[in-house]
């Protein structure tokens, strides 16, 4: 008996590629991004912590600590072959050396729909 064909593994395969930086790098990223042919991009603000843990402010003479730190989260929908590349340039252009550059999660996308035309797969990117 044949096997049939998995659908998903006929088209071309496709990552999510969720990046979270400094705010202050986010043109740099993008612009950078443009010019290795990324055609778009989803951008929110976002707060949160890691290693970093916050740090404590002075209002009106009262100490606080500020735990969540603004980010900002990129999300990119990148067929395979770009993804690499997109990661090396987020990481060379959001880099400043010091704690709290941020993370890049890479994620399996099963499949890419573009509403106006019913595309799939790269072609709906």
């Amino acid at each position: 008996m044949k096997e049939k064909p998995n659908p998903v593994s006929a088209k071309a395969q496709v990552k999510k590629v969720e990046a979270y930086i400094k705010p202050f790098k986010l043109d740099e990223v993008k612009a950078a991004l443009m010019e290795l042919g990324v055609r778009g991009m989803s951008v929110t603000e976002v707060r949160g912590f890691g290693r970093q843990k916050g740090h404590t402010e002075l209002y009106r003479g009262s100490e606080y600590k500020v735990d969540f730190l603004p980010k900002t989260k990129l999300e990119i929908v990148l067929p395979d072959d770009l993804v690499e590349q997109a990661i090396e340039v987020i990481q060379k252009v959001a880099k400043t050396g010091q704690v709290g550059d941020g993370k890049i999660f890479i994620l399996p996308v099963e499949d890419a729909v573009r509403i106006r035309t019913g595309e799939s797969g790269d072609g709906a990117l």
